[in-house]
């Protein structure tokens, strides 16, 4: 009976550590997030002027396959870039390093501008950037 009642509490206890477990990590889980652009003009822009916002500083960038990265020193909610090279759209275009990748909608992109091949501002209507994982 003893033998039993051992096995039942060792049974209990491993079920307890088991559900009661860690359930992951606490707090900012640093990481990347990526910049992804929607452009009517897909392999005809030859580069883009954008400006990333966030929570906190940037704590790195990495220019998309094929792209040049131009930037100043990180620091500061706010960050412009510019790329250049064939920007395709549907593509990440930019990968960037923040503190908290659980922070994701607090970052956004905006387009201050994209130039065709031949250096001529185009409008930008139909272009759009969005932020993720």
């Amino acid at each position: 009976m003893k033998r039993l009642l051992a096995g039942a509490a060792l049974a209990a206890i491993v079920l307890v550590v088991v559900t009661c477990g860690d359930d992951g990590p606490v707090g900012p889980v640093a990481g990347t997030l990526s910049v992804r652009l929607t452009s009517p003009n897909t392999g005809a822009d030859q580069a883009i002027l954008l400006t990333v916002t966030g929570p906190t500083a940037l704590t790195s960038a990495t220019a998309g396959s094929g792209l040049r990265l131009f930037q100043p020193p990180l620091g500061g909610p706010e960050t412009r870039f510019a790329l250049v090279g064939r920007v395709s759209t549907g593509v990440t275009i930019l990968t960037i390093g923040v503190e908290d990748v659980g922070r994701v909608n607090e970052y956004s992109a905006a387009i201050e501008g994209v130039s065709r091949a031949d250096y001529q501002l185009r409008s930008l209507t139909g272009y759009e950037l969005t932020v993720g994982r």
